[in-house]
């Protein structure tokens, strides 16, 4: 990492960049109060469910005494493909101090959402990555970040897929191979200067917070 590969990337500017925030604050439940998910699968023994980051799209339930909502109300909202992106444009490249969002690494036409099988409850989150050059050495390292960030923020509901978008890497097909591997993610983020990278990049799509 002590060599930047690519010095003169593509920027895109920020204003240009698909969004619904108004701004980089993390939504609340309608209740005003932050909700977490506890730690699941790859992430329950790498993240404390105590520094675990806050649900976007929470919502209050009706047993909770601030809240004055119906228990129709309280279903979850559908989470389409702009909210994904909201998510994940933020985050830091991990060789340039600019978002995966400004490099275009992430897009938002690059993100699929599908129901498991017909009236399952399960949604299959699909994110195509595209790496700034096509012998990225940190294209990994990236679709590793969005994981993450995807991991932390979304119900359990959803299966995440995050690989590298077709023609765009020069190894591509290796670097799918570890990100869909469960073993080989949960033994990279046993890696503390792998970690530590993390750590920064996500820093980023957190306002200056990180769970990791």
């Amino acid at each position: 990492m002590s060599e930047i590969l690519n010095a003169n990337p593509t920027i895109r500017n920020a204003s240009d960049l698909p969004s619904r925030r108004p701004d980089s604050t993390i939504p609340t439940s309608s209740s005003g109060a932050s909700q977490r998910y506890p730690p699941l699968g790859l992430f329950a023994s790498t993240i404390p469910a105590s520094a675990y980051l806050p649900d976007p799209f929470a919502t209050a339930t009706p047993s909770s005494p601030t809240s004055s909502i119906s228990e129709e109300d309280s279903a979850p909202e559908p989470i389409d493909a702009q909210e994904i992106y909201d998510l994940i444009a933020p985050i830091a490249d991990p060789e340039h101090p600019l978002t995966l969002g400004s490099l275009s690494v992430v897009n938002l036409p690059d993100i699929f959402l599908e129901p498991l099988s017909p009236g399952s409850p399960l949604t299959v989150l699909t994110v195509l990555i595209t790496p700034t050059i096509t012998h990225c050495s940190l294209a990994t390292v990236i679709g590793l970040g969005v994981r993450v960030r995807l991991e932390q923020a979304l119900p359990p509901r959803f299966r995440v897929d995050v690989r590298i978008k077709e023609g765009t890497h020069s190894t591509a097909e290796q670097v799918n191979r570890q990100l869909g591997d469960k073993e080989r993610v949960a033994a990279a983020l046993e890696n503390g200067t792998l970690m530590g990278v993390l750590r920064k990049m996500l820093q980023g799509a957190e306002g200056g917070e990180t769970a990791l």
